[in-house]
């Protein structure tokens, strides 16, 4: 079978609404692009599955039988892609423009950068900003320990990894990529070896673009590659997210960090957090899902500071 031009792979987990609007734009949005589309479904309990099977039979869909995560759904997949291109795409987003069109073409009159993402709007066509980051540091965990980060959310130099003085609507290399919306020539897949697997939800994309890097790619943005992308639609309560989310980041930390450097790391993570419960026992802030949640992330530090563990 002749390769298409790019495989959109999806991993789903009951998402049915937001899963039929993503894919009718993908289809529809799909310019002169030729697609292979490859859902893997995560054992939803909605009705995610039959949606796919009624509504969108060109489709081709794995039902994995059981929540196998993220990286692991990706990866399985990635099996099955047969396109010169592979494009991670969130199930909360909705196609804009031909994008997926654009970002392929300006990959191709781009090539050896190895990531490509655009730019994410939020419903009322406002910027999203999660559609890239910057890679972590000393300097930017430490703003995150001392509260800096959300004291002056967005700024250059407080809070440096959300890049937030930036619209994302120029041309422009960054740390990382995020997979709501991420390109990669299938070669460079392969020789990074796809995600690894041990991140169950969150930080896997981190750890990609930093194997990248050290593989001599340099991830990149296209401005034209716009997609809504309805953040946080998609995941589970406030506090199972942030605890995914710190597993995930303590993970990276063990993974691309050693000696002081990670326990430093290690050590602002647990302040930061700590600081940020402390906070809201003091109702300092107003949302109870933030309460709740960070107080929740504290309690359980120890569990969540050791990472996530290899695959039995």
């Amino acid at each position: 079978m002749q390769p298409a031009d790019v495989a959109i792979l999806i991993v789903s987990y009951n998402t049915e609404v937001l899963l039929k609007e993503c894919l009718r734009t993908v289809y529809e949005q799909r310019g002169n692009l030729q697609q292979q589309v490859i859902v893997v479904d995560n054992n939803s309990t909605d009705r995610s599955v039959d949606m796919i099977r009624a509504d969108f039979p060109e489709v081709e869909l794995i039902d994995a039988k059981k929540n196998l995560g993220f990286a692991r759904g990706v990866n399985l997949a990635a099996t099955r892609a047969n396109a010169e291109f592979l494009l991670l795409l969130n199930p909360d987003t909705v196609v804009l423009d031909r994008a997926l069109e654009h970002l392929v073409e300006f990959a191709r009159s781009r090539p050896g950068h190895g990531l490509y993402g655009g730019r994410a709007l939020k419903r009322d066509s406002s910027l999203e900003l999660s559609s890239c980051w910057a890679l972590p540091t000393i300097w930017s965990m430490t703003c995150f320990a001392l509260g800096l980060s959300t004291a002056f959310r967005h700024s250059r130099w407080f809070d440096p990894e959300s890049m937030g003085d930036w619209r994302r609507d120029t041309v422009r290399e960054v740390g990382i990529i995020t997979g709501c919306l991420l390109l990669v020539p299938r070669d460079a897949w392969i020789k990074l070896g796809g995600f690894d697997e041990r991140y169950f939800m969150y930080g896997e994309d981190a750890d990609f673009a930093f194997r990248a890097r050290q593989a001599g790619f340099s991830p990149i943005i296209c401005p034209e590659a716009c997609i809504v992308h309805d953040v946080g639609k998609a995941s589970a309560t406030r506090a199972d997210k942030l605890l995914l989310l710190f597993k995930g980041k303590a993970t990276f930390v063990r993974d691309h960090f050693d000696g002081w450097r990670q326990r430093l790391l290690l050590f602002e993570l647990l302040v930061g957090v700590g600081l940020r419960a402390l906070l809201a026992r003091m109702e300092l802030r107003s949302d109870r899902s933030e309460r709740d949640g960070w107080g929740r992330i504290w309690n359980e530090r120890h569990r969540w500071i050791k990472g996530y563990p290899d695959l039995k």
